[in-house]
């Protein structure tokens, strides 16, 4: 049977058909369809008693936790995230290596190159290495679908948990896919031993089977149904390593004396790498995102081979390849069928018409303006284009989390005032640490939690702190004559920036949440209603 997918959805049914018992993620572009996706088919295809577990997660390190404890549990779990999430799952993830696995454990990074949606272009890959755990970097939808239960199965092969690199054009480019047969969930079966208990002499003797199973990733890699051997090697002058979904733009580009070898599974398997070289004068790699594989060949091969790619110059060496910038390095007639448009008006992205940000941001620069000095510090979310006009509020935006803790740091140093601004989901994911910071160290800042009772930038999933931030701020230690609750409107301005004066004057942590639902939930939320009548 075919069906017509995003790579995101392709990626959530091979999973499903591999016999997932729980997805685990924390919404983030490009990664959020594939939850989503398994959480609808939940909905209308419940699978019995064994029902998937497939609520969000407060952040991606609990994602990642929580998977492990049902891996532990002898059955397969699937964890996604974008690739800046990596960074927050570290910890967990990279020890899961040592601890090693039960049932079958797969980790999805969702790569952003060209930053579409994201504060950085980091390349998931690196954690693969770092982990030395198996990665996979999937070329079509037909081989993401097919990529998941292959990586599931090596999980338990190995023992370890296994490493999906999607990224953005593949995540949310459509594909026919032809789909197979399900399989049945793995039974509950937890592990035995002492192996999960991470104590320095079993974490000793655990690194070291890591280490150990090494050659059985790279023999795993050799033999990978993903890496294709070329059938022409010999005597072509260009040898081309095309990986993920740099090898369709290859092919799209057709080239000529050329042998091509396509990696999307890792460790990269060197001893195809010496094949290719020996056969070739010189080599170029092919790779979206930073020069992995480049770097690693030059290794391989040695300074006197000629290794191409993006630190060469022949590829860019930021953002996202595309068919042209592929062609342009193959020496080849440029595949775009449309001429670049021209004379379109720039149309930045603004937050929405009746967004209760707006009514944030103009109540917090009417009060910023008489004050000479003061400095709002943003934070990951729709809010965050309150950098941009017609507000202009922000002054920083670095990480989930950070407007608190910088903020902190900020009066630390004697900023005054110091005001940071973050939305609802941001705030239970990374902002409540810093907020017991601030209050164990009485700083002097005014925390407002823009709370649109949703998860908006990725679309409207739920959000983990909804109903419950009073007594979060609470529990945590803020004076409760200093957790206020406003309604973001224009008529309540006037109550707004007062409120935000008292609290910008007081010498302490002090907490603002403007609660107003998002206009597109709230729409979509009035919609359902009337039809349901």
């Amino acid at each position: 049977m075919k069906k017509l997918l995003l790579g995101d959805e392709a990626l959530a049914l091979g999973a499903l058909h591999a016999g997932l018992s729980g997805v685990y993620a924390y919404p983030g572009t490009p990664s959020t369809e594939i939850t989503e996706y398994i959480q609808n088919y939940e909905a209308t295809c419940p699978t019995g008693p064994n029902g998937i577990h497939c609520r969000w997660c407060t952040n991606e390190k609990t994602a990642m936790e929580a998977a492990l404890g049902m891996s532990y549990a002898g059955r397969r779990a699937l964890v996604c995230m974008k690739h800046v999430g990596m960074n927050v799952c570290a910890d967990a993830f990279i020890n899961a290596a040592i601890t090693g696995v039960k049932g079958g454990l797969v980790v999805v990074a969702a790569d952003d190159p060209s930053m579409h949606s994201s504060q950085n272009e980091q390349d998931s890959r690196f954690y693969g290495k770092f982990a030395l755990v198996p990665t996979l970097e999937p070329s079509t939808q037909q081989e993401t679908y097919e990529a998941v239960r292959f990586a599931f199965d090596l999980s338990e092969r190995l023992a370890v948990p296994v490493l999906l690199r999607m990224v953005t054009r593949l995540a949310h480019s459509r594909a026919s896919v032809e789909v197979g047969t399900p399989i049945a969930q793995r039974p509950l079966s937890p592990a035995e031993g002492k192996n999960w208990v991470l104590l320095p002499a079993i974490a000793r003797r655990q690194y070291a089977a890591l280490v150990e199973k090494q050659k059985d990733m790279e023999h795993e890699a050799s033999v990978s149904p993903f890496n294709k051997r070329p059938t022409d090697a010999a005597g072509k002058k260009l040898g081309i390593i095309a990986c993920g979904i740099g090898y369709n733009y290859v092919t799209e580009c057709q080239p000529k004396d050329a042998a091509v070898l396509k990696i999307s599974h890792y460790p990269l398997p060197a001893e195809q790498v010496r094949e290719l070289a020996a056969a070739c004068q010189s080599i170029l790699v092919v790779e979206d995102g930073q020069p992995v594989v480049e770097n690693e060949i030059k290794g391989i091969l040695g300074s006197e081979y000629e290794v191409r790619g993006r630190l060469t110059g022949d590829l860019p060496r930021t953002g996202e390849l595309t068919p042209d910038n592929v062609a342009a390095a193959l020496g080849t007639p440029s595949v775009s069928a449309h001429a670049e448009a021209k004379n379109l008006a720039p149309r930045p992205p603004q937050l929405c018409p009746g967004c209760g940000h707006r009514d944030v941001y103009t109540a917090l620069n009417k009060v910023a303006a008489e004050i000479p000095g003061a400095r709002i510090f943003g934070d990951i979310g729709c809010y965050t284009l309150g950098a941009l006009k017609p507000f202009e509020s922000i002054a920083s935006c670095v990480d989930m989390g950070a407007s608190i803790t910088m903020a902190k740091g900020a009066a630390d140093a004697g900023l005054r005032p110091a005001i940071a601004v973050i939305g609802d989901s941001t705030f239970t994911h990374s902002g409540m640490t810093g907020l017991l910071d601030a209050v164990n160290d009485k700083s002097p800042i005014t925390v407002i939690i823009s709370d649109n009772l949703t998860t908006a930038m990725t679309g409207g999933q739920d959000s983990a702190g909804t109903n419950k931030f009073e007594a979060i701020c609470l529990g945590l230690g803020v004076e409760p004559e200093h957790v206020r609750v406003v309604v973001p409107l224009p008529k309540n301005m006037e109550e707004i920036t007062r409120i935000l004066r008292e609290e910008i004057q007081y010498e302490g942590v002090s907490v603002i949440i403007p609660r107003r639902e998002c206009i597109q939930t709230l729409q979509r939320h009035l919609k359902e209603k009337k039809l349901k009548g």
